[in-house]
């Protein structure tokens, strides 16, 4: 093993406003996955986290329900270390950014960053709400898309037509908070002068504190031009006030990070441990932080500059995941997928779905499908059917032949070497993240425990004469084979292994896996894990519907797809003109994959249009048929050649249909 390692390691923080779903609950599995294995190893490692406590919205929900952003925060931080609590999330200290130590930390960093030239201020113009007296983020000003009308847009770009445009440019724009016409108001802002650092942050995403892939893309931003980061938001704002700058506050994108430090700086006070020792400069320790993909030019940009310049040290290593997805689509409130992660608990064992993230899971930036049949699928046949199976057919004939103590023998030695001589390859994919490739080594050294005893046949022996000793030689390797793959998994499922402790009466460390129990007292057997039930499943997700619209039935099929486009009135759906047209001409478009052309013949009148409809139709099969078509759509220039106009189709991932009109329709009559 190698010598002792001092080790930080870091979350992003939920945000304090919101429960938790199972996007966070990956971040955190993953995290406190390394986390065990490292303590496991004998390693000095500590895991931080905090609830990201300040800002607008928060100011706004504890208005909204009408107690003071204080009570707010305190409740959601309460909500979120049950939750985490229930995953088995071992977290040294789960504190708050609204605390004396981020205030401390906070006006410490942003002195330090002023005096040493890294703070620009000037002056910005933002939209502001006259009733409220607010400055508005964009999110809470809705209106009318400038460029196609669509009304209800949020932001600063259009669900219709995809337009991009400052809200304040927004018809009619009004403030969702208020319902006020915003304003045009200018403030001075404070802003981290990031492009200072570049190239420090050139050298360092490409020392391996970033995965590869996460280096490129950086590598991207950093050759284009970083731009200042604002770090200051005009009171009103739930949060800490800059020093000396009476009515302005840090935005989170100062006091967020520092989190992390105000986490470990509570805890070393509690505990006496040396807080300068891990956080300072030329600190020989290490700082592990994992986040999502979303948020990787913060950590890995602005964060690593700002403790630079602050005299703190750097993270070792930023670890960067994807998202999750639902049956392989982005989880919503609509499709019942969007799964909270107390809802999850109310249904099913938390070490369930710790255990099929740990077995998606790479060091990689890619995203993880929680596959719900493929999820019910792998934990029982491999927790139950593997893992659990090979104890409980082996502890019977053990409780009833030896009165529950293991032989004083290794029955196949072989065997034996083999399973436990995987620890070191086991043990590297977990430091290297790849929990995915320790989870296929631990199952197929579960399968070579499962055929040596389906081979031998313990069941059949002791019906035998003279062949109990056998039997008891037999189970107790297996036995001996059960826990140490329990050794493996034990950073993955804790629950699950404390049950397997109590029956092995023993804990299982890292250190003595290879050393079998011989002549040892074994516990009562007791049911370790219960199968997943599907009906388990479909009551978590009909829950999650039901909370995310309890009194609205979920929408489903084409609607629940791709929802009905923004309402619009007469006037504008009559300036769409549709007409009936005679297809005289279908073929094959050299070069394109989804694409015919076709030749259309309006009454007198022909059109070219190239349509996506290759993957339904066979151009022979098209030709004299009728089909509705946009008329007055100007002519697009494709690489092919020019589109005049577009025939209507509706289809799925299942196929294609080409709009007909009812017989007795001619070429070229208006459709209304």
């Amino acid at each position: 093993m190698s010598s002792k390692r001092q080790i930080l390691v870091t979350n992003a923080l939920p945000y304090a406003n919101a429960a938790l779903h199972l996007g966070h609950i990956l971040e955190y599995t993953q995290t406190d996955v390394w986390v065990r294995f490292q303590r496991m190893r004998g390693h000095e490692c500590y895991y931080l986290s905090a609830d990201d406590a300040h800002g607008t919205a928060i100011m706004l929900k504890a208005d909204e329900k009408g107690i003071s952003a204080e009570q707010h925060i305190a409740d959601m931080r309460a909500i979120h270390e049950a939750d985490f609590h229930d995953f088995a999330i071992s977290v040294d200290n789960y504190h708050t950014t609204h605390s004396d130590e981020n205030r401390e930390f906070s006006e410490l960093i942003y002195n330090r960053l002023n005096a040493n030239g890294h703070i620009a201020k000037r002056e910005i113009t933002q939209a502001f709400d006259p009733e409220k007296n607010l400055f508005l983020a964009d999110r809470y000003i809705k209106g009318s898309c400038p460029k196609c009308k669509a009304e209800d847009q949020y932001g600063d770009n259009c669900e219709a037509c995809g337009a991009t445009y400052s809200p304040i440019d927004l018809i009619d724009p009004v403030s969702v908070i208020s319902g006020a016409t915003p304003i045009e108001k200018a403030s001075t802002h404070y802003f981290f002068k990031l492009p200072e650092f570049t190239e420090f942050l050139k050298d360092w995403t490409r020392s391996g504190a970033v995965q590869e892939e996460v280096a490129n893309k950086l590598g991207e931003w950093l050759d284009t031009g970083l731009q200042e980061w604002d770090i200051s938001r005009d009171a009103p704002y739930f949060g800490f006030e800059i020093p000396d700058a009476p009515g302005k506050y840090f935005y989170v994108w100062l006091d967020a990070p520092i989190g992390y430090m105000a986490s470990f700086k509570n805890l070393c006070d509690r505990e006496g441990i040396d807080f300068d020792h891990y956080w300072k400069a030329d600190s020989s320790t290490e700082l592990y932080h994992f986040i999502g993909k979303d948020i990787v030019n913060f950590h890995a940009l602005f964060w690593p500059a700002m403790l630079s310049s602050a005299n703190f040290r750097t993270p070792s290593k930023i670890c960067v995941h994807g998202f999750v997805t639902v049956n392989g689509k982005k989880m919503s409130k609509s499709r019942g997928t969007f799964i909270n992660a107390r809802c999850y608990l109310d249904h099913l064992d938390p070490d369930y779905l710790r255990y099929y993230y740990a077995s998606k899971l790479s060091g990689s930036v890619e995203d993880i499908d929680l596959n719900l049949e493929d999820f019910q699928q792998k934990v029982n046949s491999d927790l139950v059917g593997k893992v659990v199976n090979i104890a409980s057919r082996c502890a019977k004939f053990i409780a009833n032949g030896n009165n529950g103590v293991l032989s004083n023998t290794i029955e196949n030695p072989e065997l034996w070497a083999q399973v436990s001589g995987a620890a070191e390859s086991i043990a590297n994919h977990y430091e290297n993240r790849d929990y995915s490739k320790a989870i296929r080594e631990i199952m197929a050294q579960a399968d070579a425990a499962n055929e040596y005893i389906a081979a031998k046949e313990p069941w059949k022996l002791n019906k035998q004469e003279g062949m109990q000793q056998q039997v008891q030689d037999i189970c107790s390797l297996g036995v001996n084979l059960f826990r140490v793959l329990m050794t493996y998994l034990k950073p993955v499922v804790p629950t699950m292994t404390a049950a397997a402790e109590e029956y092995l009466n023993d804990t299982l460390s890292w250190e003595s896996l290879a050393q079998p129990l011989t002549g040892h007292q074994l516990a009562t057997f007791k049911p370790l894990m219960l199968r997943i039930e599907k009906e388990k499943v479909e009551a978590m997700i009909e829950s999650s519907r039901a909370q995310a619209a309890p009194a609205v039935a979920p929408i489903e099929g084409p609607l629940a797809d791709e929802p009905i486009a923004p309402e619009i009135n007469f006037d504008e759906f009559a300036k769409v003109d549709l007409r009936v047209a005679r297809i005289i001409k279908a073929a094959h478009v050299e070069g394109a994959d989804k694409l015919l052309q076709l030749t259309l013949d309006l009454g007198g009148e022909t059109r070219q249009v190239f349509s996506g409809i290759k993957s339904s139709y066979q151009p022979h099969d098209l030709e004299g048929r009728l089909t509705v078509m946009v008329a007055n759509l100007a002519p697009r220039k494709m690489r092919f050649g020019m589109s005049e106009g577009m025939v209507l189709a509706a289809g799925d991932k299942k196929g294609i249909y080409l709009l007909e009109p009812d017989s007795g329709a001619q070429p070229g009559q208006r459709v209304s």
